[in-house]
């Protein structure tokens, strides 16, 4: 039976206009969250920032890999873009090579009174106790000032190490440890500038990464253990880190460039949240660049890759969560679930209080409204 409220709500539903949104940054990630944009009725495209002049002009559709046109072309011009006063943007620019540059692009938005949700920089996730408190406080000021809200996610860090791990953690009567595991082989993801620059891959041994210099594991996935531990309500005594990468037994290529003999072919590292001298909470990464690296390392549960989470208590839990796709690898999977991951999480970033949100915080989102048929 159906009531006069009833009828109400779902005409409001179907009558609520579409949200405005545009998109920051189109590559790896921003493509996938640019398509869905102008393919959900949902959402109403109005502006495309891109950090390349090559790009700028080009209408949205063809720089989402779609047919026909949106009228909407690109912009290296950030002020355009927010002048069109869109509800939220979805910020997938490159952060790890730039963190300055794309904490002041979020002030700046936040304090034009556009919501955010973002894939980058995943220290964004949970920044509390992880980023310096003068770093925070001008995305927490523009926040209040605009009344508007940031959430960054994705897959990992994001909902392989977030909700999931919680989720599981609900039914639990006791916990002693939470490791959130993602082990995956990179070959196949297409970034120079990731692969080389910020993990050192194809690099010497004895060269340190941008990603591997002293405290930036724990600045990168500190965010994951202190969203963690917070969801448990641990005060974590330290979150520390360690690593060990191994050579590359001959010259090989992958997407990305070359690999020497030599030079760094797998990477495995730890972020541990320590209580009473015990890692409580532990995020791990596996990093292989050819599936024969490291047998001895943790094997994924799927040829390429797989996410796991792992927690020991009454009961304890064993989750393998494994990616794929009709349209690429676990690779491209991992990118498209990013993308989605806040993409879908718009609606209830845009009624959210103002100031940066986090999965603690917004409602489950559902994938609604996102059902296609066979």
């Amino acid at each position: 039976m159906t009531t006069a409220v009833d009828d109400a709500e779902r005409s409001g539903e179907e009558q609520r206009a579409p949200l405005r949104v545009a998109q920051i940054g189109t590559g790896n990630v921003g493509a996938h969250a640019l398509r869905a944009l102008i393919t959900n009725p949902d959402y109403e495209l109005t502006g495309v920032w891109v950090s390349s002049q090559s790009k700028a002009g080009t209408d949205a559709a063809a720089l989402a890999g779609l047919d026909g046109s949106t009228g909407v072309t690109a912009t290296t011009d950030l002020d355009a873009v927010l002048a069109a006063k869109p509800d939220c943007v979805v910020y997938t620019a490159m952060a790890d090579n730039r963190l300055p540059e794309a904490l002041e692009d979020y002030r700046r938005i936040l304090a034009a009174g556009v919501n955010v949700v973002g894939s980058s920089a995943v220290f964004l996730q949970y920044p509390w106790q992880v980023l310096p408190p003068e770093m925070l406080a001008p995305l927490e000021e523009a926040a209040q000032a605009g009344n508007s809200s940031l959430f960054v996610g994705g897959i990992d860090p994001g909902f392989a190490n977030d909700l999931l791990p919680l989720a599981l953690a609900g039914t639990c009567q006791s916990i002693q440890q939470i490791r959130c595991m993602e082990i995956v082989d990179y070959a196949t993801y297409d970034s120079a500038t990731v692969m080389f620059d910020v993990m050192g891959f194809g690099k010497p041994l004895d060269e340190i990464p941008m990603l591997l210099q002293p405290g930036v594991l724990s600045l990168a996935w500190g965010s994951v253990v202190r969203q963690l531990a917070a969801g448990l309500g641990l005060t974590l005594d330290a979150v520390t880190e360690t690593y060990v990468r191994e050579p590359a037994p001959e010259d090989f290529d992958i997407a990305s460039g070359h690999i020497g003999k030599g030079s760094a072919a797998a990477l495995r590292f730890e972020v541990l949240g320590m209580v009473d001298g015990a890692p409580a909470v532990v995020l791990e990464h596996v990093t292989r660049l050819r599936e024969d690296l490291c047998p001895d390392w943790p094997q994924p549960a799927q040829p390429g890759g797989s996410y796991r989470i792992e927690i020991t208590g009454e009961p304890s839990y064993a989750l393998d969560l494994c990616l794929s796709s009709r349209h690429g690898d676990h690779n491209h999977a991992g990118l498209v679930a990013t993308a989605m991951r806040v993409v879908n999480a718009i609606p209830a970033v845009v009624a959210a209080a103002p100031g940066i949100r986090t999965t603690l915080d917004l409602p489950l989102v559902t994938g609604r409204g996102l059902y296609q048929g066979g």
